[in-house]
Formats: structure tokens, sequence, C-alpha cells
């Protein structure tokens, strides 16, 4: 628990400042901005996709709804693609917290491996579909975002980072906390030394345990930590700190059912080599001290009293984790009436999910009610739209959805 704890302070007044920036970007950078560069198969639309994901605080769950929105309206395979290995690797809030648990070089190796590998893994896609007409991306601008005055917009930032995002991510953040803990207490001190001659089987090892699993960007940090401190590689950890967020079965699954095979073993491959090239490259080519003195430090402060701001941090945290935890159990009364619908709805993991799935409903032709309920997984429609098309407006986002006997 000492372990834990500490590790909380450490990280609650970045986290605090990361989730502060992430709600900011959602309120004040119009979405259309989002998709009006991303169509075309060259590499202009790739290289906008990768800069406007790397600082995106999307999760790994968040970011499939987003991705799939984006290629409906028009984005290239090749932009999606690269869009979907950037955003989930790192964020604002991601970024801070590396950089005040494992140093700065990590911190800003980890945009610049997420951006790399994303290039890569988009351009190879655009290679692939080289001879397939360009697509024209939707110029549709959100007009409920664009009527919100200044202060409206700074209170969406404010319900954003400090409630829809930690209730998005805490589970994961808190579940990383544990299993650091876990691994500190279960995994002996020497386990990971008999890798230290051959850095190599180490990655692999971490890319077999990183590709299916689900960790968030922030949430896979504490569990690097912990293994560092056993004794696996600077490159190791960065190979799960990259393929960890970046993939997952559900997205697997997703990519291969929207995207096809090719684009799915062309998004695998760029995020494993890519993974292990920069790993590769830290272990051998970079100084050690770089990745490991901060390490040495933070690790040492678990000895010492928090400072009494670190603390304030991560009571406020712990509140927000917690207010989060209880808004996610008790689900909303939606009040429906005997006009509406209800549709079973599965896939959604966070509040994205849930947004996309509403936007994607609302703009339906007959519709004039959408209530989706993300703790009860359901979505209630009112209009004149077909069953059909609602179903199929779901699925066309990446999500699978049933009618419900009202």
């Amino acid at each position: 628990m000492r372990e834990i704890w500490m590790l909380i302070n450490q990280m609650s007044p970045y986290l605090l400042l990361g989730f502060g920036f992430a709600g900011l970007l959602h309120a004040f950078v119009p979405a259309v901005l989002y998709r009006r560069y991303l169509g075309g198969n060259d590499f202009r639309s790739v290289l906008w996709a990768a800069m406007i994901g790397v600082p995106l605080p999307l999760c790994s769950c968040g970011v499939i709804p987003t991705a799939m929105s984006l290629r409906k309206e028009g984005a290239s395979k090749g932009a999606t693609t690269s869009f979907l290995i950037a955003t989930p690797q790192t964020g604002v809030d991601s970024i801070l917290a590396t950089a005040s648990l494992l140093g700065v070089p990590f911190a800003i190796l980890r945009p610049v491996a997420a951006l790399v590998t994303s290039l890569v893994g988009g351009e190879m896609v655009n290679f692939a579909n080289r001879n397939q007409p360009s697509e024209n991306v939707s110029q549709q601008v959100e007009q409920s975002v664009e009527k919100l005055s200044f202060t409206q917009r700074l209170m969406v930032a404010l319900r954003y980072g400090y409630v829809d995002m930690v209730q998005d991510i805490g589970r994961w953040l808190v579940m990383g906390l544990i299993i650091a803990a876990l691994i500190t207490v279960l995994v002996p001190d020497d386990f990971f030394l008999r890798f230290a001659d051959t850095p190599m089987i180490g990655m692999l090892l971490m890319i077999a345990i990183s590709i299916p699993m689900y960790v968030c960007a922030t949430g896979s940090i504490p569990i690097a930590v912990a293994l560092m401190l056993k004794g696996i590689t600077p490159g190791a950890a960065l190979v799960l700190l990259m393929a960890g967020p970046a993939c997952n079965m559900a997205s697997i699954l997703v990519i291969r059912k929207v995207l096809g095979k090719k684009t799915l073993w062309f998004y695998l491959l760029s995020i494993t080599l890519g993974a292990i090239v920069f790993g590769l490259g830290i272990d051998y080519l970079l100084p050690r001290e770089w990745f490991t003195s901060h390490l040495t430090q933070s690790h040492a402060c678990c000895h010492e009293a928090p400072a009494f701001f670190n603390v304030v941090c991560s009571i406020v945290l712990g509140a927000l984790l917690v207010y989060a935890l209880i808004k996610r159990l008790i689900p909303t009364k939606n009040n429906h009436t005997m006009e509406k619908r209800l549709f079973k709805v599965e896939g959604m993991m966070c509040n994205h999910c849930r947004a996309n799935v509403e936007k994607a409903l609302q703009q339906l032709e007959g519709v004039t009610s959408v209530e989706v309920d993300l703790t009860a997984g359901t979505a209630a429609i009112e209009g004149s739209v077909s069953d059909e098309e609602v179903i199929n407006s779901i699925t066309g986002i990446g999500y699978s959805a049933t009618k419900l006997l009202n």
C-alpha cells in the first residue's frame, strides 16, 4: 500500500493538470478540424491524423468509435490507421504523468515514438490502397458546439476533463496501480535480471503481454515503473508503454471488421516493429542513466514524507475517482415513453463511446430524441426512423446492436 500511495502522490498533480488540458482541447478545438484534412491516400492526410492524435487524450477504447466516425465521414484508410496508432499511445495527461514518474526523456520519447509508428503504419496502408480513389471529407460543422459561449465552453471543459475523462480512465488507472503493487510484491527482484543481457527477449515478452490486453496510456505508467524496479530494461518498458495502450483485442476485432484484414496486419506490424525498434534504440544507443536516474530518485522518495501539495492533489484525485465510480454504477434514469424504442448496444466502454453512438443516431433522418445510457448499455430512440437504420448506424461505427422489447 505504501508503494501505491507514493505513486499516487507523484502522479496526482500531473494527472489533474493533464485532465484540465484534455478538457480544454475537447471544448475549444472544433471537431471539424479533426476531419477536414484527413481525406485522400497521401502522406498529408496521414501526417495530419498523427499530429491530431498524439496530443488527443483518448484511450484505446474511446479511439475506436472516434476513428470509425472519421472513416465514415471520409477519412482515408491510411489516415484512420495513423489516428488509431498515434492517439491511444499518448496524450497530454499521460505525457505529464510520464514525466513525473519516469522522467523527461521517457516523456519526450513516447509522443515521438507514437508519431513515427503512426506515420509508418498509415503510409503502409496508403501504399496498399494507392489505386483506390480518394474520398472527400465531410465539411459539416457541429452547430451545437459553435453556439456555446466562452463560459459555457469552459464549463464543458471542466466537466469533460474532471468528470467524463476520470470516469473513462479511472478504473484503468486504479488497475494499473494495483498491478504495479502486485508486481512489486510478487515478482522476485532478480526475475527480469536474467534478460538484462538479452533485451530482445524481454521486449518480445512485453509484446506478447501487451498487444491483447487493455491498458490506457496513463495506467501503463505505474506498471512500467514496477517492472523497471524489478530489473526490466528501459527499452522493454517503452515497448509496454507503446504496445499496451496502442492495441487490444477490441481494437483488433473492430479494425478487421471495418478496415479489413490487410489494414489490420499493417496496423499490428507497425506497432510491433515500431515498439521493438525504439526499445532497442533506448537500450543500445542512449545512455541508460537518462531513463533510470529519475526512477531511482522517485523510488528513494518512497521513504520520505510527500509534500503537502501532492497530498492535497491526491485527495482531490481520489474524490474524483470515487465520484466517477458512483456515477458509473448508478444508471441514468431515463423516462422512456411508449413511443420510444430501446436498443441494446454492445461494446460501449467509455463516455467517448456513448457520445459517438449518440451523435450517430442524432444524425439519422426522422430521429427526434436519443438517450444513450453507458452504464446500462442501451439507446432509447424516438422518431420515425426504422429499426434497421438504427442498427446499421450503430454497427457502422464499430458496435453491435439489437432491438429490445419495451
